[in-house]
């Protein structure tokens, strides 16, 4: 069974007056950002990680990326270890939020906002790209338990940025009959007792934070850690009315540029960080509803 304590704050609630903003002039943005974190991706290549060709020579390095060509599998190391979110001691199989609707006692109808398919990789597929983590410092929480402090302490690969392209492409009415919620699936060699910390950040800086903890399931021969239909918090699901209500999408990604969300899973004996990811978004004008691209945080 899980648990969920929920820590909210209102310090930045004024900042969330989104309907009839005027589009802010921003600074040009590094080339990280430029390159990463806006616009549309051309391609089904450019969004799923692991449809991407595997050099026989390494391509020339790209400006902001370590090139993971270098890195010869082990045979102890797993084929998805480096190609998927994962570390040594964990892995996410699957993660998505959604708002689902009751249509009678039998008949649920669920819209998917953002969402991270199992995968299968191979030990011929390519390695994640890499992106200098300090890039992203300012979009997160520099106090302490921020994103720079569990770098400096934790596995180097523990830690990832995701790029989501979110699909709010469906209809939002306020009915009690809507449900969101997020959930989320991992795997594990090892029996422990987890919690995932998620932190909502507007400008950088948390406004609420919901820890949950997950206790480990042994099947088929791994132990499974699921936090299945967790609700969503009623910051959040009143950001994606408003976000939905804004009347152009230029608007909405003006106003996800200051929003990100930092997942923190750890082992709750040890504090051992398993798996960081940073999450950033903006609004997908793909006909294929939500996409994302997965990066791995280093340090040069």
């Amino acid at each position: 069974m899980s648990s969920a304590q929920l820590i909210s704050a209102t310090a930045l609630q004024n900042k969330m007056s989104l309907p009839g903003i005027p589009r802010p002039a921003y600074p040009a943005a590094p080339v990280f950002w430029q390159r990463v974190l806006t616009g549309q991706p051309a391609s089904s290549q450019d969004v799923k990680t692991f449809s991407q060709p595997c050099y026989a020579v390494p391509p020339p390095p790209m400006p902001g990326y370590e090139s993971m060509i270098t890195l010869s599998p082990s045979p102890t190391t797993p084929s998805w270890q480096g190609r998927s979110i994962a570390s040594s001691k964990l892995r996410l199989l699957e993660f998505s939020a959604f708002v689902e609707h009751q249509q009678d006692p039998d008949m649920y109808n669920k819209h998917l906002f953002v969402h991270i398919g199992q995968s299968s990789p191979v030990y011929s597929d390519p390695y994640l790209e890499a992106v200098d983590i300090r890039q992203i410092y300012d979009k997160f929480p520099e106090k302490q338990g921020g994103l720079k402090e569990l770098f400096e302490k934790g596995s180097t690969d523990a830690f990832f940025l995701v790029k989501f392209w979110a699909d709010l492409n469906t209809t939002l009415p306020d009915d009690e009959n809507y449900f969101y919620g997020v959930s989320s699936q991992y795997q594990s060699s090892e029996n422990m007792t987890i919690t995932c910390a998620t932190k909502v950040c507007s400008f950088g800086k948390q406004v609420v934070e919901k820890v949950e903890v997950e206790h480990g399931h042994f099947e088929n021969g791994t132990y499974m850690y699921h936090i299945h239909r967790s609700p969503l918090c009623e910051y959040m699901i009143n950001f994606i009315h408003k976000l939905k209500h804004l009347p152009e999408k230029y608007m909405m990604n003006s106003v996800l540029e200051n929003f990100t969300i930092l997942q923190v899973v750890s082992n709750i004996d040890t504090r051992e960080t398993l798996l960081c990811i940073a999450y950033v978004f903006e609004i997908s004008t793909s006909e294929h509803g939500a996409q994302h691209h997965i990066y791995r945080l280093i340090k040069d």
